[in-house]
């Protein structure tokens, strides 16, 4: 067996495995699946009893009888393939809805660096497009091929049982459609598995387009993206025609075939009729059971590629399934509060395990103590605050908090006691009570307003249509830079953290608004350690500590009355580009 194979079979089982919470329903299935093999094949049959036992002998009452019980079987055959097309219908979408929830539930617990390096767009089309087509390993695959394959036996059965010599006869194309099925289905594998790919490539292509579409049109990029995105368009429906060329081939490759045998089957078959080899029934019914024998073999070539098409997506959907690129969680402590102690010592750190952005850095911030944070673009300001939530983990050295190792912490209960406020403000469809909450019901408008009232935002927010349930749109497009700021804001301030972080937190917000939030910001941080990142030097002179920061190393930390006090400092160096009009002690 080769690898692939073996590969196919694990990748089937699991699937199946997956199907086993709704055993209920996977039985029945199966089971009217093995029933209607019989069922479906007791129809020819009774039509050629009716023809040689009731028509030829001119028994009208046993006619009558046997067409009745046609009739019921026709009844009972309908209403057994209802229930087997709903019973696989709902296993599948029922298998579905759980694998969406596990898929999306491990990329919430996927480290950041995960969707650093996989395009959104790509875990998109997992989430919703591949997981999809693995309810078609339900409703076209594997359980609807083993009632095709008992059909198949239990008509050559009753064939054979019926006439050997139509049945030898009704077979001898059999090998060459069983030939075509098989080219077929290589050739379609083909086709659809770059069907799955250029797909992924639109999705992909079309979310970073879309979520960048100001930017695309800012640099007046239309015409440029447009031809990109014709060419992968271009690819996707070139893929689609392939598998559609072979559909047209093989059908009716497959209806001449079928006619051939029909044929074949009638003028020999009438020969043997003449010559008292078979009987008329036998040649009325043998159309009939070829129907039922051509048809699972015709689809048998269809449904192996959904089946195989459902396994490719079931293997990228295990991917993600089986990804480890998690934050390890075997931490213990679980605090209600945090003193706020902050201790890196000798902290290495790279993203990429080899290219360290962070490098032997130490540093202490005791409870109630605000450090502010400077330095060049790309210097590792923001990066500190990444591994000090365990958005990464270090590769070297320790940081303790409340002097224990943050790896001591279960991850959730650190992170709810620590708040951030970005400069990239990501807000949510929805209202601006549900943005700030996060849709937490244990916080209330009161709360809600209360924190808007502690920076100034409370007056902004009445003045928008429904107050705190006006609408926002997708990331906030209905807002601007600063009101979008000023959400993020409140909605660090109400989960009332003890240790507060601001990354670039007032860069996009315009003087007067700043003016209203700063005096907030000090009342804040004056009760918890806090942690402030800013390229506006004016905003942090009053910050207890100040650590200049230049290619991943600490170069000064001081006061910044004492940073000023340096001769040739960095920090200095910084405030005079900025303030290079006015006197340093301004």
């Amino acid at each position: 067996m080769t690898k692939e194979k073996q590969t196919d079979y694990r990748i089937l089982g699991r699937v199946i495995a997956a199907a086993l919470p709704h055993k209920k329903l996977f039985i029945l299935s199966t089971v009217l699946a093995i029933l209607l093999a019989p069922v479906s094949t007791i129809s020819p049959y009774l039509v050629k009893t009716m023809v040689d036992e009731h028509i030829l002998v001119g028994d009208m009452p046993g006619l009558y009888k046997m067409a009745a019980l046609f009739v019921v079987v026709l009844l009972i055959n309908v209403a057994m393939r209802y229930f087997f097309i709903y019973a696989i219908s709902d296993l599948g979408q029922s298998v579905v809805k759980d694998l969406r929830i596990k898929v999306f539930s491990h990329l919430l617990s996927l480290r950041l660096r995960y969707f650093d390096n996989t395009p959104i767009g790509a875990s998109t089309t997992r989430t919703i497009n591949d997981i999809q087509a693995i309810n078609e390993v339900f409703t076209q695959g594997v359980i609807t091929i083993v009632a095709d394959l008992l059909a198949v036996f239990t008509v050559i059965g009753i064939m054979f049982y019926t006439s050997w010599r139509l049945t030898l006869i009704s077979l001898v194309t059999l090998p060459f459609l069983l030939w075509a099925t098989y080219i077929f289905k290589e050739k379609v594998k083909v086709s659809y598995q770059k069907v799955r790919t250029q797909l992924s490539n639109m999705n992909s292509f079309l979310q970073e387009r879309i979520s960048g579409i100001r930017i695309v049109q800012i640099f007046n990029a239309q015409d440029k993206e447009l031809q990109k995105f014709k060419k992968i368009n271009r690819d996707y429906t070139t893929a689609n025609l392939d598998s559609v060329f072979y559909y047209a081939i093989f059908f009716p490759v497959v209806e001449l075939i079928s006619a051939f045998s029909l044929a074949l089957m009638v003028w020999l078959g009438a020969k043997s009729y003449l010559q008292d080899y078979v009987t008329l029934g036998a040649l009325v019914a043998f159309p009939l059971y070829l129907d039922l024998l051509f048809r699972p073999v015709r689809m048998a070539a269809d449904k192996f590629n959904t089946l195989q098409m459902g396994l490719v997506a079931a293997e990228r959907v295990f991917k993600i399934i089986d990804n480890k690129e998690q934050i390890p969680n075997q931490g213990t402590i679980k605090p209600e509060k945090l003193k706020g102690d902050i201790d890196f010592k000798k902290v290495w750190f790279a993203y990429d395990e080899e290219n360290f952005v962070i490098k032997d850095l130490s540093f202490q911030l005791h409870h109630g103590e605000t450090l502010a944070i400077v330095g060049s673009t790309g210097s590792g300001k923001s990066t500190i605050i990444n591994i000090l939530n365990r958005f990464y983990d270090i590769q070297r050295g320790d940081i303790l908090l409340d002097g224990h190792p943050i790896k001591d912490y279960e991850i959730n209960s650190l992170r709810n006691r620590i708040a951030i406020v970005l400069q990239d403000v990501f807000l949510f469809h929805g209202s601006i009570y549900e943005n700030i909450t996060l849709r937490d019901e244990s916080i209330s408008m009161e709360k809600v307003i209360e924190a808007s009232k502690m920076i100034g935002a409370h007056d902004f927010f009445e003045r928008l249509p429904g107050s705190y349930d006006f609408v926002v749109t997708e990331r906030g497009n209905n807002l601007s830079v600063g009101q979008r700021q000023l959400i993020s804001f409140v909605r660090a301030l109400v989960f009332e953290p003890d240790i507060l972080i601001l990354d670039e937190a007032t860069s996009s917000i315009d003087t007067e608004t700043e003016a209203l939030v700063q005096y907030a910001i000090e009342k804040l941080i004056s009760k918890r350690t806090s942690i402030i990142i800013a390229h506006r030097l004016s905003t942090i002179r009053h910050a207890q500590k100040i650590m200049v920061m230049d290619q991943g190393q600490m170069v000064e930390m001081g006061t910044h009355d004492e940073l000023l006090a340096l001769e040739t400092g960095k920090y200095k160096e910084l405030y005079e580009m900025q303030f290079d009009d006015h006197p340093l002690n301004a």
